[in-house]
């Protein structure tokens, strides 16, 4: 079954840094599409980045410049190196798969992934 385990949560302070993973298993990684996800109590869930099957990223604009979204097809693992973190982002992070080719515009409608992680926590401290 198709299985996705996010680690690297933590608590760190305006400024700093932390790399999220996801390791995933029970599907053919490579041909998926991915994401993260976030989501802060009484907030909206939102998309944050997303990685298509051919490498294709989206980001948000309000992390653009500041995380990077990556993926190895080899470990089946994707990634989310965090910098520059504001108290504003804290949250829960998600890590998501899809099956199907998801196109660029709906990839951060999270219908449209119907496999999400457990989540892993991140607390940026002003």
């Amino acid at each position: 079954q198709v299985q996705l385990v996010e680690s690297g949560g933590g608590s760190v302070q305006a400024g700093g840094s932390l790399k999220l993973s996801c390791v995933t298993s029970g599907f053919l990684f490579r041909v998926y599409t991915l994401a993260w996800f976030r989501q802060s109590p009484g907030q909206e869930r939102e998309a944050v980045a997303s990685i298509a099957r051919e490498g294709t990223i989206r980001y948000s604009e309000s992390v653009d410049g500041r995380f990077t979204i990556s993926k190895d097809n080899a470990e089946n693992t994707l990634y989310l190196e965090m910098n520059d973190l504001k108290p504003e982002d804290t949250a829960m992070y998600y890590c998501v798969a899809s099956p199907q080719l998801v196109l660029y515009w709906y990839s951060f409608q999270a219908d449209q992934y119907p496999f999400w992680g457990q989540g892993t926590q991140v607390t940026v401290s002003s």
